[in-house]
């Protein structure tokens, strides 16, 4: 009975943290989505830059937001152990690395059409996508310092505020989308552009909705205040947890956008299909996401009050909840192909049946990967919420690059399967991925603190 009561406990704890993160994941996943949707009826060639373009934004991306997520399991620590001041200097350390990065990195967006042409991408598709990024690159800044504030209030077991606000931004993205990109409401037409300029407005209102309810529902934590003030202690130790974060999220998503090259190489319409279906799997994704996300909290409040066996039983919980998310989204994938791909190419698109053929194939296989997918970033989640990354980190590069990328190519172009070959590398990447990192969680660091609590 305990353990039945044990069990509900944790799937309630990680549903009321879980599924406002879930919901601001699929809403961020809408503003994507909007993009591709508007963007594939502009044109397929707007599309192929964008997915390409976007590839290359969510790289530099997602290597910093590193910083952001290691704010998430410290201040979850720092919150069980009552450290308010601690909680405080974390955060304000993360919004000072992202502001840094974000800085170093913008003269790599003015200069992203030759590295896209040293990856052999078509030269239209090269220079179309570095028009959208030369916009774009300036919203790497402001995106980042949401994700830092998103983890605080995460932390902190406040998110709803992180539904609510993701949720605001959709429809503000569609609306400048619709007016940007095909120049309605007397607007010009923008294309490529409209669309990074409506990512922008959407970025800078999510931030400064997030501002605002940090300051006025956690005025204790004085989060802002002599936020100028370095604190090399806490920086450091923030700049340790964050970057494994973010090269380990690197060299998965490079993963994905290494297929987006591979993809690029077979044509506009492989890569135009790869990046519907693509969309398609990183909602499915989501759901992965955050539960990972509320994993990582519940772990990191059980290392602040230094109880494995409660650390034990919620990461099973997570586990199983997150097969089951699978089970569904392989449902859908293999039940409703055509109708999913259909909604983001116009009736009247002259590839639109080349493009259907392609897509009906790749969402096959985004169906197969589904469960190892949603393994492997729920191990990360527990092993960020333990404060392990190092070893992740090393793991994620060898499944990834040294067995997710070399078997794509090699299964695409020297077997020859073409665009299925390449997503059949990835659900190999995936695959050892999921292994290595749940045998790293429960062989390793759970045994490790059993021993550390109990001395």
């Amino acid at each position: 009975m305990n353990t039945v009561m044990s069990t509900s406990g944790h799937v309630r704890a990680l549903l009321r943290i879980g599924l406002p993160l879930i919901g601001g994941h699929i809403a961020q996943f809408g503003i994507g989505l909007t993009d591709t949707v508007m963007l594939g009826w502009y044109s397929v060639e707007a599309l192929a830059s964008v997915v390409i373009g976007s590839s290359f934004f969510f790289v530099l991306f997602i290597l910093g937001s590193g910083f952001a997520i290691a704010v998430m399991p410290l201040v979850a620590e720092a919150d069980a152990q009552d450290d308010q001041i601690l909680l405080r200097r974390v955060t304000r350390m993360g919004l000072w690395l992202s502001v840094i990065f974000g800085v170093l990195l913008l003269p790599l967006f003015f200069a992203s059409a030759p590295i896209l042409l040293a990856l052999k991408q078509e030269p239209e598709v090269a220079e179309l996508a570095q028009i959208y990024l030369r916009v774009a690159g300036f919203g790497l800044t402001p995106a980042l310092l949401v994700m830092v504030l998103k983890s605080y209030l995460a932390a902190l077991e406040r998110t709803r505020v992180v539904f609510w606000v993701t949720v605001a931004a959709v429809p503000v993205n569609a609306v400048v989308n619709y007016a940007l990109i095909f120049g309605n409401w007397g607007f010009p037409e923008m294309g490529v552009q409209g669309a990074a300029v409506a990512s922008i407005i959407v970025q800078f209102v999510s931030l400064g909705g997030v501002v605002i309810y940090a300051v006025q529902a956690l005025p204790e934590h004085a989060l802002f205040q002599r936020i100028w003030r370095p604190d090399w202690e806490v920086f450091a130790r923030v700049f340790r947890l964050g970057l494994p974060i973010g090269l380990t999220n690197l060299a998965e998503v490079s993963l994905f956008t290494a297929s987006s090259v591979m993809m690029g190489w077979l044509g506009t319409i492989q890569l135009a299909a790869h990046g519907i279906a693509l969309q398609l799997a990183s909602l499915a994704f989501m759901l992965h996401l955050g539960l990972s996300n509320a994993a990582t909290v519940r772990v990191g409040n059980a290392m602040g009050r230094r109880d494995a066996n409660h650390m034990a039983r919620g990461a099973k919980v997570a586990i199983a909840m997150s097969m089951v998310f699978a089970c569904v989204a392989v449902a859908v994938f293999v039940i409703f192909p055509e109708p999913l791909l259909g909604a983001f190419i116009k009736p009247d698109e002259p590839e639109r049946d080349a493009i259907l053929a392609a897509g009906v194939s790749l969402l096959y296989m985004a169906a197969l990967f589904q469960f190892m997918d949603g393994a492997q970033v729920l191990a990360l989640g527990l092993l960020r919420g333990v404060q392990d990354t190092r070893g992740p980190m090393v793991m994620a590069a060898i499944s990834y690059w040294m067995i997710g990328v070399p078997s794509a190519y090699v299964l695409g172009f020297v077997v020859g399967l073409g665009g299925e070959g390449v997503w059949l590398g990835l659900v190999l990447g995936l695959t050892a991925a999921a292994i290595l990192l749940l045998y790293r969680f429960w062989v390793t660091d759970l045994a490790r603190l059993r021993v550390k609590f109990a001395g």
